[in-house]
C-alpha cells in the first residue's frame, strides 16, 4: 500500500511507496527478470521464451488500484538493444501500446493523469538495464501538468504550440524535423542536452495523432537517442518523458495538454554530470553551465552523423 501526503511549503503531494525499498536492484546478467522466461533459465516476470512488447503491472509499484496504477512496458526480448535500435517496425509499434495504455488507464475513475516515460543509465537511477520504460498512472494531477496548463492560461493558448512557433521562427535551436515532428532544444533548457520533440498539429494525446503521425513521432525520438548516443560515443543517460493531456481533472485543465516528448539527460560533458543540489533542490533555479544555442549544435551534428540503425527487421 501506498501513502500520500501533502507538503504544504512546497504545494505538493508525496507518494510514501515504503515496499519499493526491497525492488530489484541491478541483478546479475543472468538473472534479470525483464528477460523472457526460456528452458533451464530462471523464471522471470515474462512467462514466454520469446517476445515483441510486454507489459505487465510493477511488482513493486509506486501507485496501485484503487489509487492509480504502475506498469512496466518492456520494449524487446534482446537485454543488450535500446530503445535506438530497436527496427522501426517495433519503435512504432510502441507508439501504439502506449496509446492503448493510456486509453485504457485513462478511463478509471482513480487516475487523473497516465505519465509514460523511461529512465536510461545508472546516472537517472535506473535498477534494470533491460530496455523498458514506465506507465505511472496518477491519482492526483502531479505539479508539471498543472504548471504546463498554467503556462497554457499565462500565454493566451496551448503553450507548446506558441513555444514551438518561436523555435521555428527562429530555428537556432531546432536539431531534427519530420513531417509531423520538430525536436529542439528550448530557449530555457535546464539540462545541458535537453530536448523536447513536439508534434507540428496541436495534438492533445496520443489518441488524437494519425498513423503517420505516430510513425513519424517514433522515427523522431530514435532519431534523438541515436544522435544523444553519437555526441559522446557512449550509451547516453536520460530521462525521456511524454506529456499529454490529464484524463481528469474536471473544466478547470479541460482542453489542456499538447503531445510532446522531453528529454532530461544528466551529462554536460562525456565524463562530467549535471547534479540538482543547492540552488536546485533548495530554491528550485536551475544553474546551467551551457548555452541552449551551443547545445543545439552540437546535438545537431550528432544526430545527423549517427548510424541509421532501426531500420526493417522484426
Amino acid at each position: 500500500m501506498t501513502e500520500l501526503r501533502f507538503n504544504e511549503l512546497r504545494g505538493e503531494v508525496v507518494d510514501y511507496a515504503i515496499h519499493r525499498q526491497e525492488r530489484t536492484f541491478l541483478p546479475a546478467r543472468d538473472h534479470c527478470p525483464l528477460d523472457p522466461t526460456r528452458a533451464g533459465a530462471p523464471v522471470t516476470e515474462i512467462p514466454f521464451p520469446s517476445f515483441e512488447i510486454a507489459v505487465f503491472d510493477n511488482r513493486f509499484p509506486a501507485f496501485e488500484s484503487p489509487h492509480g496504477a504502475a506498469e512496466v512496458v518492456v520494449y524487446t526480448d534482446d537485454h543488450d538493444a535500446s530503445f535506438a535500435s530497436l527496427p522501426a517496425r517495433r519503435a512504432q509499434a510502441l507508439m501504439w501500446v502506449w496509446r492503448q495504455r493510456y486509453t485504457e488507464l485513462g478511463a478509471r475513475d482513480d487516475i487523473q493523469y497516465v505519465y509514460i516515460f523511461e529512465n536510461r543509465g545508472v546516472e537517472v537511477g535506473v535498477t534494470l538495464h533491460h530496455p523498458h520504460g514506465q506507465i505511472y498512472g496518477y491519482p492526483f494531477l502531479p505539479p508539471i501538468a498543472e504548471r504546463e496548463h498554467e503556462a497554457d492560461v499565462r500565454l493566451g493558448g496551448c503553450a507548446p504550440c506558441t513555444l514551438l512557433a518561436r523555435e521555428l521562427a527562429d530555428r537556432t535551436r531546432v536539431v531534427h524535423e519530420t513531417a509531423s515532428t520538430v525536436t529542439y532544444v528550448p530557449h530555457a533548457a535546464r539540462w545541458a542536452y535537453e530536448a523536447h520533440v513536439v508534434l507540428r498539429e496541436h495534438r492533445a494525446s496520443l489518441l488524437d495523432c494519425e498513423a503517420g503521425e505516430l510513425a513519424d513521432l517514433a522515427a523522431a525520438l530514435q532519431g534523438l537517442a541515436r544522435g544523444y548516443d553519437a555526441l559522446f560515443d557512449r550509451p547516453f543517460p536520460y530521462v525521456m518523458a511524454v506529456h499529454q493531456a490529464p484524463t481528469g481533472g474536471g473544466p478547470a485543465i479541460a482542453g489542456a495538454g499538447h503531445l510532446h516528448v522531453e528529454f532530461y539527460p544528466p551529462l554536460r560533458t562525456a565524463e562530467k554530470l549535471k547534479y540538482l543540489a543547492g540552488s536546485e533542490q533548495g530554491a528550485g533555479t536551475f544553474i546551467s553551465d551551457t548555452l541552449p544555442e551551443d547545445s543545439a549544435a552540437l546535438l545537431r551534428a550528432a544526430i545527423a552523423r549517427a548510424p541509421m540503425r532501426g531500420e526493417g527487421g522484426s
